[in-house]
Parts: structure tokens; sequence; C-alpha cells
């Protein structure tokens, strides 16, 4: 795997994990149990063995209890009040909390696909060159996560960033600009979102 510590100090991991759960009996994606532990644990492991030094996680539904229950020492928790309205609210809220600290892009991950792991996270975060770039990870060509945002574009997404489609209207507005890097053959794009995607879990 690639070795990324030279770029601890630029690159952000960006955690969104507000969300309710609300196809899963409003069970909170974050707390969902995976190999032993709450799945917010799970994906801040990932974003760390990816090479992100820092770590921002947006919280939303049952903040209080995933404080209480998950170990993020050493993350910024960001709350997100607005997390109901979809995720690009939760997508604003922790590219705003990155503002002043010197990142230079974030590498943004979903809490709800633990079938990607450090491989794939450390390869999107292999192809930053600078706060201009725009980075994806692609299965069999098509575009999914985790996502590279440099910092050029930050304002660019907030502005775009409604409801449940996240940067996607920025991103489909800047396809020329994207760099895709191919991860079908180190991880699975699949989303807990109905009971039956927990099987998926561990």
């Amino acid at each position: 795997m690639t070795d990324n510590r030279e770029f601890h100090g630029e690159i952000a991991g960006l955690l969104l994990a507000a969300g309710g759960g609300r196809r899963l009996g409003g069970r909170p994606k974050a707390l969902l149990t995976h190999r032993g532990r709450p799945l917010v644990e799970h994906a801040v492991g990932v974003l760390r063995a990816a090479g992100c030094g820092r770590v921002h996680v947006v919280l939303g539904a049952a903040a209080d209890e995933v404080r209480a229950r998950a170990a993020l020492d050493g993350c910024v928790l960001v709350d997100n009040p607005d997390w109901a309205e979809g995720m690009g609210s939760s997508l604003r809220a922790g590219l705003a909390s990155l503002a002043g600290t010197g990142a230079r892009a974030a590498l943004a991950c979903l809490v709800d696909q633990p079938g990607i792991g450090p491989a794939a996270a450390a390869r999107v975060l292999a192809a930053y060159r600078d706060e201009r770039s725009l980075v994806s990870a692609a299965y069999d060509g098509v575009r999914g996560h985790p996502v590279l945002f440099g910092a050029a574009h930050w304002a660019g997404i907030a502005e775009t960033a409604t409801g449940d489609r996240g940067a996607r209207a920025y991103l489909r507005a800047h396809l020329a600009e994207i760099r895709l890097v191919e991860c079908a053959d180190v991880a699975e794009p699949y989303d807990i979102d109905t009971e039956a995607d927990l099987s998926h879990l561990e």
C-alpha cells in the first residue's frame, strides 16, 4: 500500500455519520454493530489506516448516544442539527468544520459502507495532487465513494449540496476534472440501508 504519511497534514478524513436509519426502523447507522463495535468506529479506522491524520465526524441522529458508546478519541466531532434534511446538510457542516484547519483536501466517506476499506481509501488519497484535486473511487467504471474534494471546491460544493444529493450536482458539473480511481478489486460499495442489508455486517 502506498505510504501516505506525507499527506497527513494536508488531507483530512471527513466521515458522514448523521443518518437516522429511517428504513432500518429508526436505528442510527453510526451505532449499528460491525465486528463487535459501532459502525462509526470502523469507518474512522478506515480513514486513519488510509493515511488521514485528522478525522472529522459529522453526527446527527442520536449524537449524544454515539458520543457515549463509540470510542472516537482524537476525532473532531461535528454536530449537524439539520441532519434530517439529508446528506447535503452533513456535507456542508463537515466542510465548514475544516475551514481554518490547514487541510487542503477532504477524503469523504459514508458510515454505512463497511465494504469499503483502507485499500480503496488509500488509493483515492494517493491520487491527491493539490487543493484543486477532485478524485473519486470507481467500481467497474461507476463513480462511488470515497471521494476526495480539494479545498478549492469546498465553497462550490457547499452551495449545491442539498437534500440527499450530497456533492452529486457539483461533481456532475465538473466531470472533466474528476480523476477516477478503480477500486472494484479491493472494495464493495454496498450501503446498509434496509433490514436485508444488515446481512453484510459482521
